[in-house]
């Protein structure tokens, strides 16, 4: 089988892997289709993240869906053809964190494509992915894409949830790649009253208002478009900061209203943190990171019908075209979520 493996940035090869039979408790999935995500863009272009560096080749990805294709012993409620979204939040379930009831902060976590640790996990962009049952929930009803949408969905439900009950709130939303419009549907979905999102990209900002915010700045062209909102000490309860990027963090801040919550969802590393104004303000600064259980719910709200994800899948191409699919996804003028068809 073929599998999408980094060696270093910009050096991305379709290998030969050789296909493994699923043990028990284990199925094999024949993948379907897979998103290209933020962190494969990073090991793709700088060879990882922060501190996390490509220590030796990693097989990518970690957006997923598929079809079963073999069942291994012991496992009961899905099969044969099925199309199953693959979650790829593999916790130990024996840690003190899995204990707790917080299995995204697994001691042991094995999440697929990560080079955080060493020997890196593996990703999830090949063929066949022999993957645990408990992983694999049932699509039934939704297409591939969809269903390969249901990681990202789950991020920006995960994100939702750490900032509280968004019922009624008004909400600031900055950055709108596809992070950023699943948070938008995510809190709309949650409750908010009011949403606006903020980013440098009219094609995003187009993305964002067919997602449902109520008004898209665009903040390259117009710097001081939030300057509005900071009248009587703010106007917002909850700011989703999605660009990972400082000047946006700074500039949301003073657009909070005293005693809001900022959730930092987007991963672009350390910043400076305008300290002072938190402290006087008295908000709540939360991080956010991966999910577990709310994987399940994305798949269910999507074949439900209360978030639709399809018009942010922009681009797909086979895998035979890896590199192309990633230069795509690397041009924000045009692509929002570009998936790789494995079929």
């Amino acid at each position: 089988m073929k599998a999408l493996v980094i060696h270093a940035a910009e050096d991305l090869r379709l290998e030969d892997h050789d296909t493994v039979e699923p043990g028990p408790g284990q199925v094999l999935v024949r993948l379907a289709a897979g998103g290209i995500c933020g962190s494969d863009l990073h090991y793709y272009n700088h060879g990882g993240f922060g501190t996390v560096r490509l220590k030796e080749p990693m097989i990518l990805g970690h957006e997923v869906a598929g079809h079963v294709e073999a069942i291994g012993k012991g496992v009961t409620g899905l099969g044969i053809g099925q199309l199953v979204a693959v979650s790829p939040s593999r916790p130990c379930g024996s840690c003190q964190y899995c204990h707790d009831g917080m299995p995204n902060h697994c001691l042991n976590m094995r999440f697929y494509g990560s080079a955080m640790p060493f020997p890196h996990i593996q990703g999830a962009f090949r063929q066949r992915l022999v993957a645990d049952a408990s992983q694999c929930v049932p699509a039934d009803g939704l297409s591939p894409a969809e269903a390969a949408m249901a990681e990202p969905l789950a991020v920006c439900l995960h994100a939702v949830r750490q900032a509280g009950d968004c019922l009624g709130k008004r909400v600031l939303v900055t950055g709108c790649g596809p992070i950023g419009v699943l948070t938008i549907l995510a809190a709309r979905r949650a409750g908010a009253a009011e949403i606006v999102a903020t980013d440098l990209s009219d094609f995003t900002l187009d993305a964002a208002q067919i997602a449902g915010a109520d008004s898209a700045l665009n903040v390259a062209r117009t710097p001081d478009a939030l300057k509005r909102y900071e009248t009587d000490k703010g106007h917002f309860d909850v700011m989703f900061e999605c660009s990972g990027a400082g000047p946006a963090l700074t500039a949301g801040i003073p657009a909070l209203r005293p005693g809001g919550t900022l959730v930092q969802v987007g991963m672009g590393g350390d910043k400076t943190v305008p300290m002072q104004a938190i402290t006087a303000k008295e908000l709540t600064l939360r991080g956010t990171f991966r999910f577990h259980p709310e994987f399940a719910i994305a798949v269910e709200l999507m074949q439900k019908g209360l978030i639709n994800t399809s018009p942010l899948v922009t681009h797909t191409l086979p895998l035979a075209r890896a590199i192309e699919a990633f230069k795509t996804a690397n041009d924000r003028s045009k692509a929002m979520k570009v998936q790789l068809d494995f079929t």
